[in-house]
Protein backbone atom coordinates (compact mmCIF):
# COMPACT_ATOMS: atom_id res chain seq x y z
CA UNK A 1 0.00 0.00 0.00
CA UNK A 2 1.61 3.42 -0.95
CA UNK A 3 1.19 6.07 2.11
CA UNK A 4 2.59 9.78 1.60
CA UNK A 5 5.79 10.28 3.81
CA UNK A 6 4.19 12.98 5.81
CA UNK A 7 0.74 10.85 7.26
CA UNK A 8 3.54 7.77 7.29
CA UNK A 9 5.61 9.57 10.04
CA UNK A 10 2.48 10.98 11.97
CA UNK A 11 1.30 7.02 12.20
CA UNK A 12 4.69 5.53 13.26
CA UNK A 13 4.49 8.37 16.33
CA UNK A 14 0.97 7.70 17.25
CA UNK A 15 2.09 3.91 16.98
CA UNK A 16 5.00 4.78 19.68
CA UNK A 17 2.47 6.61 21.68
CA UNK A 18 -0.49 4.04 21.40
CA UNK A 19 2.26 1.29 22.19
CA UNK A 20 1.24 -0.52 18.99
CA UNK A 21 1.45 -0.18 15.30
CA UNK A 22 -1.36 -0.58 13.00
CA UNK A 23 0.74 -0.72 9.96
CA UNK A 24 3.69 -2.15 8.83
CA UNK A 25 4.67 -5.40 10.08
CA UNK A 26 4.70 -6.72 14.02
CA UNK A 27 7.60 -6.12 15.92
CA UNK A 28 9.55 -9.53 16.36
CA UNK A 29 7.98 -11.13 13.13
CA UNK A 30 10.74 -13.13 10.37
CA UNK A 31 8.69 -12.38 7.78
CA UNK A 32 6.89 -15.80 6.46
CA UNK A 33 4.10 -16.64 4.55
CA UNK A 34 1.41 -17.33 7.62
CA UNK A 35 -0.01 -20.97 6.79
CA UNK A 36 3.92 -21.82 6.54
CA UNK A 37 4.43 -20.91 9.98
CA UNK A 38 4.04 -23.67 12.66
CA UNK A 39 2.99 -21.45 15.38
CA UNK A 40 -0.47 -21.25 13.64
CA UNK A 41 -0.73 -25.02 12.38
CA UNK A 42 -2.99 -25.46 15.47
CA UNK A 43 -5.14 -23.14 14.44
CA UNK A 44 -4.93 -24.43 10.86
CA UNK A 45 -5.95 -27.76 11.47
CA UNK A 46 -9.45 -26.47 13.72
CA UNK A 47 -10.39 -24.67 11.00
CA UNK A 48 -9.67 -27.18 8.36
CA UNK A 49 -11.31 -29.73 10.60
CA UNK A 50 -14.52 -27.48 11.00
CA UNK A 51 -14.67 -26.29 7.39
CA UNK A 52 -14.47 -30.38 6.28
CA UNK A 53 -17.31 -31.40 9.14
CA UNK A 54 -19.56 -28.65 7.89
CA UNK A 55 -18.56 -29.49 4.10
CA UNK A 56 -19.28 -33.59 5.05
CA UNK A 57 -22.37 -32.49 6.89
CA UNK A 58 -23.63 -30.21 3.72
CA UNK A 59 -23.14 -33.55 1.36
CA UNK A 60 -24.16 -35.97 4.00
CA UNK A 61 -27.96 -33.95 4.26
CA UNK A 62 -28.61 -32.25 0.91
CA UNK A 63 -26.51 -33.03 -2.07
CA UNK A 64 -26.15 -37.27 -1.42
CA UNK A 65 -29.67 -37.40 -0.89
CA UNK A 66 -30.61 -35.52 -4.04
CA UNK A 67 -28.19 -38.01 -5.73
CA UNK A 68 -29.25 -40.67 -4.21
CA UNK A 69 -33.20 -39.76 -5.50
CA UNK A 70 -32.50 -39.21 -9.02
CA UNK A 71 -30.17 -42.86 -9.07
CA UNK A 72 -33.36 -44.14 -7.37
CA UNK A 73 -36.12 -42.59 -10.41
CA UNK A 74 -33.19 -43.35 -12.85
CA UNK A 75 -33.45 -47.50 -11.91
CA UNK A 76 -36.98 -47.41 -10.93
CA UNK A 77 -37.61 -46.03 -14.74
CA UNK A 78 -35.32 -48.23 -15.81
CA UNK A 79 -36.70 -51.23 -14.44
CA UNK A 80 -40.15 -49.97 -15.60
CA UNK A 81 -39.22 -49.34 -18.67
CA UNK A 82 -37.46 -53.59 -19.19
CA UNK A 83 -40.64 -54.48 -17.79
CA UNK A 84 -42.57 -52.72 -20.28
CA UNK A 85 -40.47 -53.78 -23.04
CA UNK A 86 -40.60 -57.87 -21.98
CA UNK A 87 -44.55 -57.47 -21.16
CA UNK A 88 -44.17 -55.91 -25.44
CA UNK A 89 -42.01 -58.47 -26.05
CA UNK A 90 -43.89 -61.74 -25.19
CA UNK A 91 -47.43 -59.94 -26.66
CA UNK A 92 -45.37 -59.67 -29.80
CA UNK A 93 -44.48 -63.11 -29.65
CA UNK A 94 -48.28 -64.05 -28.66
CA UNK A 95 -49.48 -62.20 -31.86
CA UNK A 96 -45.95 -63.84 -33.76
CA UNK A 97 -47.88 -67.46 -32.56
CA UNK A 98 -51.32 -66.41 -33.37
CA UNK A 99 -50.30 -65.26 -36.84
CA UNK A 100 -48.16 -68.47 -37.75
CA UNK A 101 -51.21 -70.74 -35.97
CA UNK A 102 -53.73 -68.71 -38.35
CA UNK A 103 -51.40 -69.43 -41.31
CA UNK A 104 -51.24 -72.68 -40.74
CA UNK A 105 -55.00 -72.75 -40.51
CA UNK A 106 -55.27 -70.88 -43.47
CA UNK A 107 -53.16 -73.30 -45.51
CA UNK A 108 -54.83 -76.15 -44.26
CA UNK A 109 -58.17 -75.10 -45.02
CA UNK A 110 -56.96 -74.21 -48.43
CA UNK A 111 -55.84 -77.54 -49.36
CA UNK A 112 -59.13 -79.04 -47.71
CA UNK A 113 -60.84 -76.50 -50.16
CA UNK A 114 -58.73 -77.72 -52.79
CA UNK A 115 -58.64 -81.40 -51.99
CA UNK A 116 -62.43 -81.00 -51.89
CA UNK A 117 -62.72 -79.17 -55.34
CA UNK A 118 -60.34 -82.12 -56.70
CA UNK A 119 -62.51 -84.64 -55.17
CA UNK A 120 -66.16 -83.13 -56.49
CA UNK A 121 -64.56 -82.51 -60.24
CA UNK A 122 -63.40 -86.15 -60.52
CA UNK A 123 -66.46 -87.28 -59.14
CA UNK A 124 -68.54 -85.10 -61.83
CA UNK A 125 -65.77 -86.65 -64.39
CA UNK A 126 -66.46 -89.86 -63.09
CA UNK A 127 -70.47 -89.92 -63.37
CA UNK A 128 -69.85 -88.07 -66.96
CA UNK A 129 -67.72 -90.60 -68.01
CA UNK A 130 -70.15 -93.31 -66.97
CA UNK A 131 -72.85 -91.23 -68.99
CA UNK A 132 -70.52 -91.24 -71.99
CA UNK A 133 -69.51 -95.10 -71.55
CA UNK A 134 -73.34 -95.62 -70.95
CA UNK A 135 -74.20 -93.86 -73.78
CA UNK A 136 -71.92 -95.48 -75.89
CA UNK A 137 -72.19 -98.49 -74.51
CA UNK A 138 -75.87 -98.67 -75.86
CA UNK A 139 -74.66 -97.48 -79.14
CA UNK A 140 -72.13 -100.02 -79.30
CA UNK A 141 -74.90 -102.79 -78.63
CA UNK A 142 -77.10 -101.11 -80.75
CA UNK A 143 -74.79 -101.09 -83.01
CA UNK A 144 -73.62 -104.77 -82.78
CA UNK A 145 -77.07 -105.65 -83.37
CA UNK A 146 -77.56 -103.80 -86.52
CA UNK A 147 -74.76 -105.67 -87.24
CA UNK A 148 -75.50 -108.87 -86.92
CA UNK A 149 -78.80 -108.19 -88.62
CA UNK A 150 -77.20 -107.01 -91.40
CA UNK A 151 -74.50 -110.24 -91.08
CA UNK A 152 -77.65 -112.05 -91.15
CA UNK A 153 -79.06 -110.76 -93.86
CA UNK A 154 -76.18 -110.84 -95.72
CA UNK A 155 -75.66 -114.28 -95.61
CA UNK A 156 -78.63 -115.11 -95.94
CA UNK A 157 -77.97 -113.34 -99.30
CA UNK A 158 -74.43 -114.20 -99.92
CA UNK A 159 -76.42 -117.77 -100.21
CA UNK A 160 -78.60 -117.03 -102.21
CA UNK A 161 -75.78 -115.02 -104.46
CA UNK A 162 -73.25 -117.91 -104.32
CA UNK A 163 -76.19 -120.39 -105.82
CA UNK A 164 -76.59 -118.01 -108.03
CA UNK A 165 -72.75 -117.11 -108.46
CA UNK A 166 -72.19 -120.38 -108.76
CA UNK A 167 -75.25 -121.68 -111.07
CA UNK A 168 -74.34 -119.07 -113.60
CA UNK A 169 -70.55 -120.18 -113.75
CA UNK A 170 -71.44 -123.88 -113.84
CA UNK A 171 -73.43 -122.62 -116.68
CA UNK A 172 -71.05 -120.53 -118.58
CA UNK A 173 -68.06 -123.53 -118.27
CA UNK A 174 -70.93 -126.45 -119.05
CA UNK A 175 -72.94 -124.49 -121.03
CA UNK A 176 -76.20 -126.26 -119.92
CA UNK A 177 -78.61 -125.04 -117.18
CA UNK A 178 -78.18 -126.43 -113.63
CA UNK A 179 -80.29 -127.59 -111.55
CA UNK A 180 -80.85 -125.60 -108.65
CA UNK A 181 -81.24 -128.19 -105.57
CA UNK A 182 -77.97 -129.57 -107.11
CA UNK A 183 -76.01 -126.01 -107.10
CA UNK A 184 -77.55 -125.10 -103.03
CA UNK A 185 -76.27 -128.40 -101.95
CA UNK A 186 -73.40 -127.75 -103.37
CA UNK A 187 -72.57 -124.00 -101.87
CA UNK A 188 -73.93 -125.48 -98.05
CA UNK A 189 -72.18 -128.67 -98.41
CA UNK A 190 -68.52 -126.10 -98.88
CA UNK A 191 -69.65 -123.50 -96.17
CA UNK A 192 -70.57 -126.46 -93.90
Amino acid sequence: MFVAPAFAQELETEADQNGHTEVGVEHGSTGVFPPFDSSTYPSQLLWLAITFGLFYLFLKKVVLPRIGGILEVRSDRIAQDLDQAARLKEESDAALAAYEQELADAKAKAGAIGQEARDVAKAEADAERKKVEASLESRLSEAEARIALIKDAAMRDVSQIAEETTGLIVQELLGSKTDKAAVSAAVKAVRG
